[in-house]
């Protein structure tokens, strides 16, 4: 019998669950309901808890406290995609619940769990059932209930990862969609694993990882180590992290302004990162510490490895006023990239469908940017809770247009005015982004019903305005199909964004399809260069 579990137990468990869900991430990502090949839910949580790892790591000892919070910032900085950030919102509340406790029993894990759910519930601002979000909830509830009745915390878990699996078998009854693709909650699924990770660490059969994701490792290590020095003009970098229940981020943000310049400050309930750069690193250690103990401390004197040319770059940085508004983009593909820099856009990020940017990767771009105000498009509804985190950890103003899909992106960023407030700026694009009906054509990835259209593994496959819309072997007849269902009769321009699986002249010949077929509408065609996607499609 295990009434209690140490700080020791606790690791394993965190480090075997991660490793499961990696091992699974594929089968994880094919659950996807639509059938297309961008499945990306087992990827995101699997990358998003990997950072949680990577942070872990530089725990040296077993305090659960030290443990738990790792845990949370590091999943908090990697979250990537809705199911991530709701994975790095679970870990938050767990770890939080069980802060300052040196061992766990049955209820504690409970609470935790318990308490892993509400802090999530909290973060969606509207929680949708048949999820993630109602495997957590639904398994933290009877976590309480089982923990009342049974000590042994390996009977305890048997008990909940059994009800966390009903609960996920019940999903396609709260979801149609799940049920007509016949497939379970994909980011249910991988909290499942996490849970069964969890549970064969602590029977002792820890599970490590296999060779398929040894590649995300290794690309999270590269994420996280990309720190740009060269704008700098204070000899030292100084990084800490305080640990303190006396002061918030706000308050020591404001404190180290006065110490240099490259400020970051990252706060959660009690552990704050700092990294500035100054000339006094002294003085800032003694400052922090007048709040708390540092965790840890690095230094390093830039000057000497870097100094003429940091003295040559920083005076043309400094002396650059910072500009009214600075913009961010997701996007996948050279040629999508490169109309988005056309229209004005500062900073690209790599990444879409395949592959989401994290909480970091938003917080690097907005660092890199001398601007005022920041509006960031994610143009896809997988990266705009990951944008949002960025935006509550920034320090600067960030506005988040909620674009879905790179034609909404395009189309706010046309009704962008220099000369318009703020506030009236974000109205505008919002407001902009429903004025474009957007659809995309691929293939499908498996045999499926949806929206009663049955769909076979390598049918093109038609989805517009976010539905499965048509299904059929020939990629014309689903191209054109698509449209015929976007258009309307107030429609003045449809816009084609072309793939890199189709050559300019296959793109130009459609053109001319569209063009006699819709005489009184103007036919725009581009290349966006995007994978997956052969078309994407604007209706205006």
């Amino acid at each position: 019998m295990i009434q209690y579990i140490d700080g020791k137990n606790l690791r394993d468990m965190f480090v075997s669950g991660a490793n499961n869900l990696q091992n699974s991430k594929d089968y994880v990502d094919k659950l996807n309901v639509f059938p297309v090949p961008d499945g990306d839910t087992g990827t995101n949580m699997s990358l998003t808890i990997s950072y949680a790892m990577k942070e872990l790591s530089k725990v040296s000892d077993d305090d659960i406290t030290n443990i738990g919070k790792s845990l949370a910032k590091g999943s908090l900085m990697g979250a990537r995609g809705n199911s991530g950030v709701i994975l790095s919102q679970i870990i938050r509340g767990f770890t939080k619940s069980i802060e300052g406790k040196e061992k766990l029993s049955s209820m504690d894990l409970a609470q935790a769990f318990k308490n892993g759910s509400d802090t999530a519930y909290k973060a969606v601002i509207r929680p949708i059932e048949g999820t993630i979000l109602t495997v957590v909830r639904e398994s933290g509830e009877y976590a309480i209930k089982a923990a009342k009745k049974e000590q042994d915390i390996l009977k305890f878990l048997e008990l909940v990862i059994k009800e966390a699996n009903e609960s996920l078998d019940r999903t396609p009854d709260l979801l149609k969609n799940l049920k007509d693709a016949g497939v379970v909650d994909s980011g249910g699924k991988g909290l499942v694993l996490i849970y069964e990770g969890m549970y064969e660490a602590l029977k002792g059969n820890m599970i490590t990882a296999n060779g398929s994701g040894s590649s995300n490792s290794s690309s999270v290590e590269v994420a996280q180590g990309e720190i740009n020095t060269d704008d700098i003009k204070f000899a030292y970098c100084t990084e800490f992290i305080l640990e303190s229940n006396k002061v918030t981020y706000d308050k020591i943000r404001d404190i180290m302004l006065d110490y240099g310049d490259s400020l970051a400050v990252v706060g959660d309930e009690g552990l704050i990162k700092v990294h500035v750069h100054t000339n006094e690193p002294g003085a800032v250690l003694q400052e922090a510490l007048k709040y708390g103990q540092l965790v840890t401390i690095k230094i390093e004197n830039m000057k000497v490895q870097h100094e003429n040319i940091l003295v040559e770059n920083q005076t043309a940085v400094s002396e650059e006023p910072a500009k009214e508004y600075g913009f961010i983009a997701t996007s996948m593909g050279s040629g999508l990239a490169d109309i988005f820099k056309d229209f004005g856009v500062d900073y690209i990020i790599e990444g879409g469908q395949t592959m989401n940017p994290s909480t970091e990767d938003f917080m690097k771009a907005i660092e890199s940017i001398n601007a005022e105000n920041i509006i960031i498009l994610p143009n896809n509804s997988n990266i705009i809770m990951a944008a949002n985190q960025a935006k509550a950890l920034s320090d600067k103003n960030i506005i988040v247009i909620p674009s879905k899909n790179v034609p909404q992106g395009f189309t706010s960023l046309v009704s962008f005015n220099a000369d318009a407030s703020v506030e009236e700026n974000e109205a505008t694009m919002v407001e902009a982004l429903s004025m474009v009906k957007s659809g995309q054509v691929t293939y499908a990835v498996r045999d499926t019903v949806m929206n009663d259209i049955e769909v076979k593994e390598g049918n093109f496959i038609g989805i517009g305005e976010g539905k499965l819309l048509s299904a059929g072997e020939k990629k014309e007849d689903i191209t054109l199909g698509l449209i015929e269902k976007l258009v309307d009769e107030d429609s003045a321009i449809i816009t084609l964004f072309y793939g890199e699986e189709v050559t300019e002249e296959e793109a130009n010949e459609f053109k001319s399809i569209l063009e006699e077929k819709y005489e009184d509408i103007d036919i725009e065609l581009y290349y966006g260069g995007q994978p997956i996607y052969y078309y994407l499609i604007s209706v205006e």
